[in-house]
């Protein structure tokens, strides 16, 4: 790595001026890295860095570009086993998310590297005689990616590899939940650019609260900021971004919800719900959090579930016969067991959970709980990051779209059917407001070649695949003339 970041991003580095903070892992408690914070002077240097590596960068052509991607991928597909570990020891995934969210990086960096050679403007007739007009896309500039604990690598690296292959370079302002994470990534990652000879292209800057976060947001010379997390970190974020008349590309909160008619196959709607509302403990921002079932079926659609639930293995996710590890934090089993506590003073039922298990080897594993609701209750419109599935009988699909459509968050849902009819009617403009529809899958899982991202509170971002790309770039009309005369648009004689 080069000096200029190993200063403050080395795991176990000596502290710098903006303190060390401890990497502890919540499976157990143990300790994992001591990572060294940024200072301001530490910060000014990086933001400068990667501003001074930009000027160079753009200069390399964009195919060039993603053959430093491609190393990349490859380093990454060498290192996916101790990756994938040391994101389950640091956030309490199971071994396969662990390995999966590093199988998710390898597949955008693959994909940033077939883009680098369709960056593609277009060309557009002229209404000037002997007049030739068309865009074309630039690179942008720096690009600031704030992440949050829940995927510690993919997220950045969807942002960071289509960002690179665009002509950008990357400043990222990890949560401090996966600090031990990003400084792995940014190493490895900065270790190919290095020997490109761009030192900036990938730079880490750390802190164990929102402060750099802000300033990141503040800084002028971003030209971008992706921020991920809640609502209320991007309201932040973006009202500052705003005020210097700056780019966001936000995604926010999810509220998910999954639709099961009369005429579903039920076998595949339980398992797509239950990986849906269990995996990652319930902290994914697609995480299945509403059901609404039709009468006809929603008891046994609750039996059927209770009793997956109740056969869950829990426990120590490194270990591969548990699908289910612990919440990433005390607040988070404080904010589980309040919202449980809230829901049955609001009338709902607990089915199944609700409560932290005794005897693990931390206190924060707890039950993936199901609550039974008559009608949707008020806290089912806000997103509680922990694994509790609200279940409610819906007379038909237009009443089930209503009542999933009524939350302030837009991320991603699901329906289960067998209907033609049912299927366009929900993705349609009548059915689902979220930014992913689903039909026979689940909420989560989303590919990497589509657009990722939500409407309403989740922010509007799109990350990832189709054109998602151009938001790290700017784009640039030209119009050429290559005649003699000097007609005007609109047919204006001047003079």
């Amino acid at each position: 790595m080069p000096q200029q970041q190993a200063v403050w991003s080395s795991v176990g580095s000596e502290a710098g001026a903006g303190g060390t903070y401890h990497a502890i892992s919540p499976i157990d408690g143990s300790f994992i890295a001591e990572v060294s914070l940024a200072s301001d002077e530490q910060y000014e240097r990086t933001v400068a860095g990667a501003h001074k590596t930009f000027l160079e960068w753009r200069k390399v052509p964009a195919p060039e570009r993603g053959q430093l991607i491609r190393e990349i991928a490859e380093l990454l597909r060498r290192k996916k086993r101790e990756l994938g570990l040391l994101i389950t020891s640091e956030v309490g995934k199971i071994v396969a998310e662990g390995e999966g969210e590093v199988q998710e990086a390898i597949d955008i960096a693959d994909f940033a590297v077939g883009l680098s050679r369709q960056l593609y403007g277009r060309t557009m007739h002229s209404e000037r005689r002997t007049h030739r007009m068309f865009e074309q896309w630039h690179p942008l500039g720096v690009v600031g990616v704030i992440t949050a604990f829940n995927f510690p690598a993919a997220v950045w690296a969807w942002n960071a590899f289509v960002a690179a292959v665009c002509g950008d370079t990357i400043v990222w302002k990890p949560s401090e939940r996966g600090l031990a994470t990003a400084v792995a990534m940014t190493e490895l990652c900065g270790e190919v650019a290095h020997r490109w000879g761009m030192t900036g292209l990938f730079s880490l800057i750390s802190d164990s609260d929102a402060r750099l976060g802000m300033r990141l947001a503040d800084d002028p010379r971003i030209a971008l900021v992706s921020a991920t997390g809640s609502v209320g970190m991007g309201r932040s974020v973006a009202e500052t971004v705003a005020r210097r008349l700056g780019r966001t590309l936000l995604e926010l909160g999810g509220n998910n919800a999954v639709i099961v008619l009369e005429d579903a196959d039920i076998s595949l709607a339980v398992r797509s719900i239950l990986f849906g509302a269990v995996g990652t403990a319930g902290q994914r921002c697609t995480t299945t959090r509403r059901l609404f079932a039709e009468r006809s079926i929603i008891d046994e659609l609750q039996q059927r579930l209770v009793s997956d639930y109740q056969q869950i293995a829990i426990g120590d996710p490194r270990n591969a016969n548990n699908l289910m590890g612990p919440l990433i934090s005390e607040q988070s089993v404080r904010q589980f067991e309040k919202a449980v506590a809230t829901a049955q003073d609001q009338g709902a039922i607990v089915l199944c959970g609700g409560a932290r298990i005794d005897g693990m080897p931390s206190p924060l594993y707890v039950q993936p709980t199901i609550l039974r609701v008559d009608r949707p209750i008020p806290l089912m419109k806000e997103e509680t990051f922990a694994p509790i599935l609200y279940l409610c009988p819906v007379e038909d699909i237009d009443e089930a779209i209503l009542f999933q459509n009524d939350v302030p968050q837009g991320l991603s849902s699901a329906l289960f059917t067998s209907s033609m009819r049912h299927t366009e009617q929900f993705v349609s403009c009548l059915g689902s407001d979220c930014g992913i529809a689903n039909v026979n899958l689940g909420t989560s899982g989303a590919e990497i070649g589509g657009a990722f991202g939500g409407e309403k509170d989740t922010g509007g971002g799109r990350e990832s695949g189709s054109d998602s790309w151009k938001q790290y770039m700017r784009r640039q009309t030209n119009t050429l003339n290559f005649g003699s005369a000097l007609p005007l648009a609109q047919g204006i004689v001047f003079g």
